[in-house]
């Protein structure tokens, strides 16, 4: 699992029948910096099917492979990524890095 930001969305008007009404999101991944105080970009990317109700600017939890077919809304469809959580608060190095409350 990782740590993402949705930065949009994804429209797609022709797509593989079991994609049907799913949302998709952009996502992108977050690392803690060095000191571990701050949540800092990875320079990447990612669509991911979206389980939870999620929003743009939200900080959300997201699972890769496999793992990503293992919910109510992915199970029989051809998916890699799928946000699994939206994320309230997020705790390292003995400090609040994230909190939803303060965004």
């Amino acid at each position: 699992m990782f740590i993402a930001r949705v930065r949009g969305n994804v429209v797609t008007t022709q797509k593989a029948k079991a994609m049907t009404g799913r949302k998709l999101l952009v996502i992108e991944p977050l690392q803690l910096d060095q000191a571990g105080g701050e949540l800092k970009s990875t320079g990447r990317c990612f669509v991911a099917v979206d389980s939870v109700g999620a929003g743009e600017q939200d900080l959300v939890l997201v699972t890769q492979g496999s793992s990503a077919r293992m919910t109510e809304t992915t199970s029989s469809a051809p998916v890699d990524c799928v946000i699994i959580g939206i994320i309230d608060t997020v705790n390292a190095a003995a400090k609040t890095v994230y909190n939803k409350i303060d965004h």
